[in-house]
Protein backbone atom coordinates (compact mmCIF):
# COMPACT_ATOMS: atom_id res chain seq x y z
CA UNK A 1 0.00 0.00 0.00
CA UNK A 2 1.44 3.37 -1.06
CA UNK A 3 1.73 6.19 1.45
CA UNK A 4 0.00 9.30 0.10
CA UNK A 5 -1.06 12.72 1.35
CA UNK A 6 -4.41 11.37 2.62
CA UNK A 7 -2.59 9.19 5.13
CA UNK A 8 -0.69 12.23 6.43
CA UNK A 9 -3.98 14.08 7.00
CA UNK A 10 -5.49 11.04 8.74
CA UNK A 11 -2.55 10.58 11.11
CA UNK A 12 -2.44 14.30 11.83
CA UNK A 13 -6.14 14.45 12.80
CA UNK A 14 -5.82 11.22 14.79
CA UNK A 15 -2.80 12.49 16.75
CA UNK A 16 -4.54 15.81 17.52
CA UNK A 17 -7.72 13.97 18.63
CA UNK A 18 -5.82 11.61 20.97
CA UNK A 19 -3.69 14.42 22.39
CA UNK A 20 -6.76 16.62 22.98
CA UNK A 21 -8.65 13.76 24.64
CA UNK A 22 -5.75 13.15 27.03
CA UNK A 23 -5.47 16.86 27.81
CA UNK A 24 -9.20 17.00 28.62
CA UNK A 25 -8.59 14.48 31.40
CA UNK A 26 -5.31 15.79 32.79
CA UNK A 27 -5.98 19.52 32.43
CA UNK A 28 -6.33 21.27 35.80
CA UNK A 29 -8.21 24.26 34.42
CA UNK A 30 -11.82 23.36 33.47
CA UNK A 31 -11.94 26.04 30.76
CA UNK A 32 -8.83 24.61 29.10
CA UNK A 33 -10.38 21.15 29.31
CA UNK A 34 -13.44 22.36 27.43
CA UNK A 35 -11.27 24.01 24.77
CA UNK A 36 -9.27 20.79 24.32
CA UNK A 37 -12.57 18.93 23.92
CA UNK A 38 -13.52 21.35 21.15
CA UNK A 39 -10.18 20.57 19.48
CA UNK A 40 -10.92 16.83 19.75
CA UNK A 41 -14.32 17.35 18.10
CA UNK A 42 -12.75 19.28 15.22
CA UNK A 43 -10.17 16.53 14.70
CA UNK A 44 -12.77 13.78 14.68
CA UNK A 45 -14.82 15.79 12.19
CA UNK A 46 -11.77 15.77 9.92
CA UNK A 47 -11.44 12.00 10.27
CA UNK A 48 -15.13 11.56 9.41
CA UNK A 49 -14.67 13.72 6.33
CA UNK A 50 -11.94 11.33 5.17
CA UNK A 51 -14.36 8.41 5.70
CA UNK A 52 -16.95 10.07 3.40
CA UNK A 53 -19.26 10.86 6.35
CA UNK A 54 -19.70 14.53 5.52
CA UNK A 55 -23.08 14.89 7.20
CA UNK A 56 -21.85 13.50 10.53
CA UNK A 57 -18.75 15.70 10.38
CA UNK A 58 -20.81 18.84 9.81
CA UNK A 59 -23.26 17.88 12.55
CA UNK A 60 -20.34 17.33 14.94
CA UNK A 61 -18.98 20.80 14.22
CA UNK A 62 -22.30 22.68 14.10
CA UNK A 63 -24.14 20.98 16.97
CA UNK A 64 -21.43 19.91 19.41
CA UNK A 65 -18.82 22.60 18.83
CA UNK A 66 -21.20 25.40 17.88
CA UNK A 67 -23.90 24.82 20.50
CA UNK A 68 -23.20 22.20 23.15
CA UNK A 69 -19.56 23.01 23.85
CA UNK A 70 -20.25 26.74 23.81
CA UNK A 71 -22.90 26.16 26.46
CA UNK A 72 -20.50 24.01 28.48
CA UNK A 73 -17.84 26.71 28.23
CA UNK A 74 -20.16 29.42 29.56
CA UNK A 75 -21.43 27.16 32.36
CA UNK A 76 -17.90 26.25 33.44
CA UNK A 77 -16.83 29.90 33.36
CA UNK A 78 -19.82 30.96 35.49
CA UNK A 79 -19.51 28.20 38.07
CA UNK A 80 -17.52 28.84 41.20
CA UNK A 81 -15.55 25.60 41.25
CA UNK A 82 -13.45 24.78 44.30
CA UNK A 83 -10.38 23.26 42.65
CA UNK A 84 -8.74 22.34 45.96
CA UNK A 85 -11.62 20.07 47.01
CA UNK A 86 -11.78 18.58 43.51
CA UNK A 87 -8.11 17.63 43.66
CA UNK A 88 -8.60 16.01 47.06
CA UNK A 89 -11.52 14.00 45.67
CA UNK A 90 -9.40 13.03 42.65
CA UNK A 91 -6.66 11.61 44.86
CA UNK A 92 -9.21 9.81 47.01
CA UNK A 93 -10.96 8.08 44.10
CA UNK A 94 -7.84 7.55 41.92
CA UNK A 95 -7.50 3.78 42.63
CA UNK A 96 -11.16 3.15 41.81
CA UNK A 97 -10.86 5.26 38.66
CA UNK A 98 -7.74 3.33 37.57
CA UNK A 99 -9.56 0.03 38.07
CA UNK A 100 -12.51 1.20 35.98
CA UNK A 101 -10.17 2.45 33.23
CA UNK A 102 -8.39 -0.90 33.08
CA UNK A 103 -11.74 -2.69 32.92
CA UNK A 104 -12.99 -0.49 30.08
CA UNK A 105 -9.72 -0.81 28.15
CA UNK A 106 -9.78 -4.59 28.56
CA UNK A 107 -13.34 -4.86 27.30
CA UNK A 108 -12.52 -2.56 24.37
CA UNK A 109 -9.51 -4.68 23.37
CA UNK A 110 -11.65 -7.83 23.58
CA UNK A 111 -14.35 -6.35 21.35
CA UNK A 112 -12.17 -4.51 18.83
CA UNK A 113 -8.82 -6.19 19.12
CA UNK A 114 -5.97 -6.10 16.58
CA UNK A 115 -7.35 -9.16 14.80
CA UNK A 116 -10.48 -7.17 13.92
CA UNK A 117 -8.59 -4.13 12.60
CA UNK A 118 -6.80 -3.41 9.36
CA UNK A 119 -7.83 -2.89 5.75
CA UNK A 120 -8.56 -6.59 5.26
CA UNK A 121 -11.26 -6.72 7.94
CA UNK A 122 -12.40 -3.11 7.49
CA UNK A 123 -11.59 -1.96 3.94
CA UNK A 124 -11.50 1.69 3.02
CA UNK A 125 -14.77 3.09 1.62
CA UNK A 126 -15.01 3.02 -2.13
CA UNK A 127 -15.22 6.36 -3.95
CA UNK A 128 -18.81 7.50 -4.49
CA UNK A 129 -20.39 9.03 -7.54
CA UNK A 130 -21.46 12.65 -7.80
CA UNK A 131 -25.14 11.73 -7.33
CA UNK A 132 -24.40 9.96 -4.02
CA UNK A 133 -26.18 11.46 -0.99
CA UNK A 134 -24.78 10.66 2.43
CA UNK A 135 -27.87 12.16 4.08
CA UNK A 136 -30.23 9.90 2.10
CA UNK A 137 -28.37 6.73 3.11
CA UNK A 138 -28.16 7.82 6.73
CA UNK A 139 -31.88 8.65 6.85
CA UNK A 140 -32.83 5.35 5.22
CA UNK A 141 -30.86 3.36 7.82
CA UNK A 142 -31.88 5.56 10.75
CA UNK A 143 -35.63 5.47 10.14
CA UNK A 144 -35.88 1.81 9.08
CA UNK A 145 -33.31 -0.43 10.74
CA UNK A 146 -32.69 1.78 13.81
CA UNK A 147 -36.11 3.40 14.18
CA UNK A 148 -36.76 2.12 17.72
CA UNK A 149 -33.33 3.04 19.12
CA UNK A 150 -33.76 6.48 17.55
CA UNK A 151 -37.11 6.97 19.31
CA UNK A 152 -35.69 5.71 22.62
CA UNK A 153 -32.82 8.21 22.34
CA UNK A 154 -35.34 10.98 21.66
CA UNK A 155 -37.30 10.04 24.82
CA UNK A 156 -34.08 10.01 26.88
CA UNK A 157 -33.13 13.46 25.58
CA UNK A 158 -36.63 14.74 26.39
CA UNK A 159 -36.31 13.42 29.95
CA UNK A 160 -32.92 15.15 30.25
CA UNK A 161 -34.44 18.44 29.08
CA UNK A 162 -37.29 18.17 31.59
CA UNK A 163 -34.82 17.35 34.39
CA UNK A 164 -32.64 20.34 33.48
CA UNK A 165 -35.66 22.66 33.54
CA UNK A 166 -36.80 21.23 36.88
CA UNK A 167 -33.36 21.74 38.41
CA UNK A 168 -33.17 25.29 37.08
CA UNK A 169 -36.57 26.35 38.47
CA UNK A 170 -36.08 25.12 42.00
CA UNK A 171 -37.38 27.22 44.84
CA UNK A 172 -34.62 29.46 46.07
CA UNK A 173 -33.56 29.01 49.69
CA UNK A 174 -32.82 32.12 51.78
CA UNK A 175 -33.10 34.42 48.80
CA UNK A 176 -33.72 38.09 49.55
CA UNK A 177 -36.09 39.82 47.14
CA UNK A 178 -37.53 43.32 47.02
CA UNK A 179 -41.31 43.80 47.40
CA UNK A 180 -42.16 47.15 45.86
CA UNK A 181 -45.82 47.24 46.96
CA UNK A 182 -44.95 46.75 50.63
CA UNK A 183 -42.35 49.51 50.45
CA UNK A 184 -44.84 51.95 48.94
CA UNK A 185 -47.64 51.16 51.41
CA UNK A 186 -45.46 51.38 54.49
CA UNK A 187 -46.69 53.50 57.41
CA UNK A 188 -44.57 55.58 59.71
CA UNK A 189 -46.03 54.03 62.86
CA UNK A 190 -44.98 50.55 61.67
CA UNK A 191 -41.38 51.42 60.84
CA UNK A 192 -40.41 54.41 62.98
CA UNK A 193 -40.36 54.48 66.77
CA UNK A 194 -39.82 57.84 68.46
CA UNK A 195 -37.85 57.69 71.69
CA UNK A 196 -37.78 60.67 74.00
CA UNK A 197 -34.44 61.76 75.32
CA UNK A 198 -33.70 60.79 78.90
CA UNK A 199 -33.58 63.75 81.31
CA UNK A 200 -30.81 63.94 83.86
Amino acid sequence: MSFNFLHIIFYFFSFVAIFSAVMVIVSRNPVRGVLFLVSAFFSMAGVWMILNAEFLALILVLVYVGAVMTLFLFVVMMLNIDLVSLRKSFVRYAPLAALIVLLVVGLTVMVIGPERQGLTEMPAPAPKSIEYSNIADLGAVLYTQYAYPFEIAAVILLAAIIAAIALTHRVAVKRKSQNISEQINVKRDERVRLVKGMQK
